[in-house]
């Protein structure tokens, strides 16, 4: 009987020790928000990010990229739904250890006043990142009305971009909606292998150079099933791009699709090649297709 109870305390005991193991792999991987199979999911309410619209979560929001990123097993950067987030400059630099995404369900605002700056820069400023994904549900609002007054009275020589992209190779911006940038909506610097589909930019017809998707020295970028609405062009392409095709996008109001201005600021020579545009619908704008040159 002795024999028995001792064969049977050890019958029990290793169901106990497994649910214990499992148990504290599952504390484990909901902290970090482990999902199988997508690598880690990093959720900027673990870095104590307070998602209430009002309390800045720039260092947040920057923590968990940078843990994000140096992950070697791929990795989500996750803004949960429901919830808005108020953000200054914040910049999210690479290299990363393997191909990462920032999932956006959640809303990110800029601040309602203007705040201050030195330089040209953006709201999210993504540099050096390669393989990444920008994806989600939520929307980007950047409250430019503020810099569009201080821009008319000529008191503004700088506003901030809402979304930048620089030096960011096999990019992939999906299903977002960016709102009432200061300037750019989005802007797509020296990248390779770009891809944005189904991206939504809203602002006022009468906002000052609010362009929808502005691109310069890029190549292979293709722009489909987006819709565009602001007070300068719905896609800008400067000098040093090549290989674009843009499908399948509804402009407007705006001032259409541009390629171009072409040899300003002392440009002695400038290049663009192998630009497409089919299937785009154009309402209320200035233009339709255009190329734009200073000379």
């Amino acid at each position: 009987m002795r024999a028995a109870a001792g064969h049977g305390a050890s019958f029990l005991a290793l169901p106990l020790l497994l649910l214990l193991v499992v148990s504290a792999e599952a504390r484990s991987a909901a902290a970090a928000g482990r999902r199988k199979g997508e690598g880690t999911r990093y959720s900027v309410m673990a870095f104590h990010a307070a998602g209430d619209g009002k309390t800045d979560d720039s260092k947040a929001f920057e923590e968990t990229w940078d843990s994000a990123c140096r992950d070697s097993g791929g990795a989500t950067v996750y803004v949960p739904e429901g919830r808005t987030f108020l953000l200054g400059e914040t910049k999210l630099q690479g290299p990363c250890k393997s191909p990462i995404t920032m999932q956006v369900d959640g809303d990110i605002v800029a601040p309602s006043s203007i705040w201050g700056l030195k330089s040209l820069t953006s709201l999210l400023a993504f540099y050096r990142v390669d393989n990444l994904t920008v994806d989600g549900s939520g929307q980007i609002d950047g409250r430019g009305a503020p810099w569009w007054d201080c821009y008319n009275k000529k008191k503004c020589h700088y506003r901030p971009q809402l979304v930048s992209f620089s030096f960011c190779n096999g990019l992939r911006v999906t299903n977002i909606r960016l709102k009432d940038s200061a300037d750019k909506h989005m802007s797509v610097f020296e990248c390779s292998q770009v891809q944005v589909h189904n991206v939504t930019v809203v602002a006022p017809r009468d906002s000052p150079n609010t362009d929808g998707i502005t691109m310069g020295a890029s190549d292979h970028v293709r722009i489909s099933s987006c819709n565009i609405h602001s007070g300068d062009d719905c896609v800008s392409i400067l000098t040093g791009t090549t290989d674009v095709n843009v499908t399948d996008v509804m402009c407007g109001p705006g001032h259409g699709i541009s390629v171009g201005s072409l040899g300003g600021a002392g440009e002695k020579q400038t290049m663009v090649e192998r630009i497409t545009v089919s299937n785009c619908n154009f309402f209320n704008t200035m233009t339709g297709v255009r190329i734009k040159s200073w000379q």
